[in-house]
């Protein structure tokens, strides 16, 4: 089973309902989502110019995300689902946008073996995109840093909608 197949299989569980808990989703219907459209979402990201998905990295200091300070959620840019809200972030000063805990349940993860160090890498339960690495030099209460690539995420602020400029 090679990384492709093993990604439709996650998505194909995630698209089951596997997940949908972690932020009081309902399961998604069956064929509610289609895994096409799901990898569309990532080929578009990387048209823009992003070699984030399945397994890249953005360039530090490129994402606005790692400046935001409003309340609100951070969502996965493939398929929206909720990972992050405004009160796990925190300046990491590494030039990503960085969390001490992620909701519950959005994340798989794998070993990483690659830059001759082994590392804990995360992606979407739901669609399998890749957003970035786990780190043990996080602050309290976790001591964990999600470094998340900022093209890899969407942010909602809270409240009311804006109304355009």
């Amino acid at each position: 089973m090679d990384r492709r197949d093993w990604l439709r299989g996650l998505t194909a569980l995630s698209l089951a309902g596997f997940g949908a808990a972690a932020w009081g989703q309902k399961p998604a219907k069956k064929g509610a989502v289609k895994v096409e459209d799901l990898q569309k979402n990532w080929k578009t990201l990387l048209a823009e110019g992003a070699d984030v998905a399945p397994e890249g990295t953005e360039r530090a200091g490129t994402s606005p995300l790692d400046r935001e300070k409003r309340a609100g959620v951070f969502v996965c840019a493939g398929c929206s689902l909720p990972l992050f809200t405004s009160a796990m972030k925190f300046d990491s000063g590494t030039g990503w946008p960085s969390f001490f805990t992620s909701i519950p349940g959005v994340f798989g993860t794998t070993t990483d073996r690659k830059l001759f160090m082994e590392r804990t890498e995360y992606h979407c339960v739901r669609c399998g995109g890749h957003h970035g690495h786990i780190f043990d030099d996080g602050p309290d209460p976790t001591g964990l840093r999600y470094c998340n690539n900022g093209v890899a995420l969407r942010f909602i602020p809270k409240g009311p909608a804006q109304k355009p400029a």
